[in-house]
């Protein structure tokens, strides 16, 4: 990765600022005085290479996370706009540069020297005929030696990556890469709020969700330039991602596993409920009554956590309410869950009470009783937890509709 001097783009970057910017060059910093010179001189270079190929001017941000080396003084003498973001955090500093971004077009990178912004030129060129946002693709464009963690190359982005495709139905091959183009106005819809690392699969799951059109380009990356253990720590920031990626995802995890289960639930206590039955030589017992009666309540409770995730994922992202959204603000939830839940509970609790008085009053044959009472028991149950849960979306309800005017 060649750059060239820095002091070369100083006079290039003041008259690019002051005639305002059309691209913006974002880079989150915590303490890179080692590497800022080369980072801002190379982003500069591409600057000169965009307004050579498309005619814009632009500008270099450095997103400044609270450095204690000087690297605030650096950037400065260098011709960058230093934007103090008191928030710690990656996503954090990312999300502050780019909010005080000036130009049309924002291009993110690393200030560590491990991505060339050369390679961005082409994500103008991406956004310029149409696409949102630009994802850069590592294992498309190489990754030298050294540049990235085993663990992280063969077991971590591989498999987050095929997770959040799968769970977000997304084409994307590099989900984490820290090289990136959007507009400001997609950046706007994307609506990310994660502080940590965690903000770089947030940002392709909600651009996702608000419908953007997202392209990828190979990128290369290269060994960073710092002599000190970078900022991203495996395990824990592995396990931000992982717990963004499924919390995001209520439709694959909640929804759909829930409804079959309790369709496959109802199914096998309606028939079950009045006693065993044999088919084709196999015998359906008591056993087969608690797995259903489990499969109904694990059912129900995953539909109404999905449905309560929808409503608190779209309170801070609106675009991504879709259906199960408009309908639940559409119709009367709360009614509905109370007043169905709550007739089922207590015609559960009268029905399991009668069979209690009949087991102690009457005696006799308890198998079919037994049979009958798991059915009503698990009606009771679920009929409690669909009265609750009305109580609690209606509360999420109203804080959508009062943060975003519905």
């Amino acid at each position: 990765m060649r750059h060239e001097p820095a002091y070369q783009f100083k006079k290039a970057a003041a008259v690019a600022e002051a005639a305002g910017a059309d691209v913006s060059i974002v880079m989150p910093c915590l303490n890179e005085a080692q590497c800022l010179p080369l980072c801002i001189a190379n982003a500069n270079e591409a600057l000169r290479r965009i307004e050579q190929d498309y005619g814009l001017a632009g500008e270099v941000i450095i997103a400044d996370n609270g450095s204690t080396d000087g690297s605030q003084a650096i950037a400065t003498a260098l011709g960058a706009r230093v934007v103090p973001v008191a928030e710690r955090g990656y996503g954090a500093a990312l999300i502050g540069g780019s909010n005080a971004a000036r130009g049309k077009y924002i291009l993110m990178g690393d200030a560590d020297g491990s991505y060339d912004f050369l390679d961005a030129v082409a994500m103008i060129g991406e956004l310029e005929d149409g696409a949102e946002l630009v994802m850069g693709n590592r294992f498309a464009g190489g990754i030298d030696k050294g540049a990235m963690p085993p663990l992280h190359r063969y077991l971590g982005n591989p498999v987050l990556s095929a997770l959040a495709r799968w769970l977000h139905r997304s084409p994307i091959g590099d989900f984490h890469c820290g090289m990136r183009g959007f507009t400001s106005e997609a950046f706007r819809k994307i609506g990310a709020r994660s502080p940590g690392m965690e903000f770089a699969s947030e940002m392709v799951i909600n651009a996702h969700r608000a419908g953007l059109a997202i392209r990828e380009v190979p990128i290369r990356l290269h060994p960073d330039n710092r002599d000190r253990p970078p900022h991203l720590r495996s395990f824990r920031d592995g396990w931000r991602h992982l717990k963004l990626i499924i919390a995001h995802a209520p439709d694959t995890i909640y929804l759909i596993p829930g409804l079959a289960l309790l369709v496959a639930g109802v199914l096998g206590l309606g028939a079950l409920a009045l006693g065993p039955v044999e088919i084709g030589g196999h015998y359906f017992g008591i056993h087969f009554v608690a797995l259903s009666a489990m499969a109904t309540l694990i059912g129900l409770s995953a539909i109404l956590l999905g449905a309560l995730a929808k409503v608190a994922i779209a309170i801070y992202h609106p675009s991504s309410g879709g259906r199960v959204v408009g309908w639940l603000k559409r119709g009367r939830p709360l009614e509905w869950l109370v007043g169905s839940g709550s007739l089922l509970a207590f015609a559960g609790f009268a029905a399991d009470s009668l069979l209690a008085f009949k087991w102690i009053l009457v005696g006799g044959p308890m198998e079919l009783s037994v049979h009958l009472s798991f059915a009503i028991t698990t009606a009771t149950v679920a009929g409690v937890m669909m009265a609750m849960s009305g109580f609690v979306l209606k509360l999420l309800l109203d804080s959508l509709d009062s943060r975003h005017g519905f």
